[in-house]
């Protein structure tokens, strides 16, 4: 396993099985913060499982998981959160009878525990944070506005500003551009690489969209029935036989 220097996260010997199905076997990679790291693979390869594990919502069989040398394996998953992992979903996950403010608010005011009095008005709490942070994203026109009435492409840059609100050190990027315009994609990939770039953040994703992954990915892994088979910078993975022959297919 090769360990960038200044590594935020170390994954060692990951393993977890359901059943008589390994889904992840012995995983180690390591992830710097400035870094896009890309998790790809075909399906049933063990993606999706290994991201669950990283963030506690599953324990792994064996194998550690630590955070600037804090091991997070046995952490429930808002713990976790607090130490600085967030997360975004291949669904967004946001409450659409909210206003895009709200939205982000609610992760501001969940992050300060502040428990506010019943007759307390929490439409002012962060606020100007909240703001800041869609402006960022390019949704402050639109943080008065429900997030029920969004479009797609529009809601997924209202999680990353929510992902963001958790002040994370990783965020993890499950699927970020599913169900995203060609250019949508693009155009959210490298607004989080400015954002790694500005705010030291290291981001690790899962996409199916190579286009995606190897525009924006500084360094990729590569997972084939719950085991990595390949990690290295977008040139040398594209062109490792391997990963040809289970994913990629073999070059034109």
């Amino acid at each position: 396993m090769s360990r960038p220097q200044n590594s935020k996260l170390v994954v060692e010997n990951l393993q977890r099985a359901f059943g008589g199905v390994k889904a992840v076997r012995g995983v180690s990679f390591s992830l710097a913060a400035g870094e896009v790291l890309a998790l790809i693979g075909p399906n049933g390869a063990g993606k999706s499982t290994c991201f669950n594990l990283l963030n506690g919502q599953l324990r792994p069989d064996a194998g550690t998981v630590r955070l600037d040398g804090v091991d997070l394996v046995g952490l429930p998953p808002r713990k976790i959160w607090r130490l600085g992992v967030g997360r975004t979903f291949q669904i967004t996950a946001t409450f659409a009878s909210m206003t895009v403010a709200e939205n982000v608010q609610m992760v501001f005011l969940s992050r300060a525990r502040r428990l506010l009095g019943l007759w307390t008005p929490a439409a002012g709490a962060f606020r100007d944070e909240a703001q800041s942070l869609l402006e960022r994203v390019g949704m402050g026109a639109q943080a008065d506005r429900p997030c029920g009435v969004l479009a797609y492409g529009d809601l997924k840059r209202v999680e990353l500003a929510m992902a963001l609100a958790g002040d994370p050190k990783i965020l993890l990027m499950d699927e970020p551009t599913a169900g995203m315009a060609p250019g949508e994609r693009q155009d959210l990939m490298a607004l989080t690489s400015s954002l790694v770039r500005e705010r030291g953040l290291a981001v690790l994703f899962t996409e199916h969209d190579m286009d995606v992954v190897f525009g924006h990915a500084t360094r990729i892994i590569v997972l084939d029935r719950g085991q990595l088979i390949a990690e290295g910078p977008p040139d040398a993975v594209r062109a490792d036989p391997r990963v040809q022959a289970v994913y990629l297919g073999s070059p034109a």
